[in-house]
């Protein structure tokens, strides 16, 4: 099959499975604490998207030139994929920051006001998240990470 021979695609998938699995030991090593639902979660250190899209540009810069369409192609796909990372993304997180910090103060004024009885466990209600963008330095690293890592596995594969 084809598929199982496209080595952008590889190199983009090796990419991101890295990226996220990386950001376990880098936050234990920041926080103690051992997360591994960073493993599934977005935004951190490093930036697994920026890792995905510079991986496969890299891999089409390998394969096809840097003067061909399909590199010009995932190039600017890749700088709007990290352009939002840091801008959209990030503040989409702020937002969420600020959103949740109003929830808990107006359900503090509620239980205050009205004394209502402690909700069962199973009706707290859920947080948006917000860790959902990324630092610059964030992006910077997933990107260089996606370079390396295609250049390295392109070197065992090839």
């Amino acid at each position: 099959m084809e598929i199982f021979q496209n080595f952008p695609l590889w190199a983009a998938l090796f990419a991101i499975g890295f990226a996220q699995f990386v950001k376990v030991p880098l936050a234990f090593i920041a926080t103690r604490k051992l997360e591994w639902s960073l493993l599934t979660s977005t935004g951190g250190m490093p930036s697994s998207h920026s890792a995905a899209v510079t991986a496969v540009s890299t891999a089409i810069a390998i394969e096809f030139g840097l003067d061909s369409s399909v590199f010009a192609i995932a190039a600017v796909f890749g700088i709007i994929v990290m352009f939002d990372a840091t801008g959209v993304r990030r503040h989409a997180g702020y937002h969420a920051t600020v959103l949740n910090q109003l929830v808990t103060d107006f359900n503090k004024l509620v239980e205050e006001v009205k004394s209502w009885p402690q909700k069962e466990e199973t009706e707290k209600r859920k947080e948006l998240k917000e860790l959902l963008g990324h630092q610059p330095i964030e992006v910077f690293f997933g990107a260089l990470l996606g370079i390396i890592l295609t250049l390295l596995l392109h070197v065992i594969v090839h």
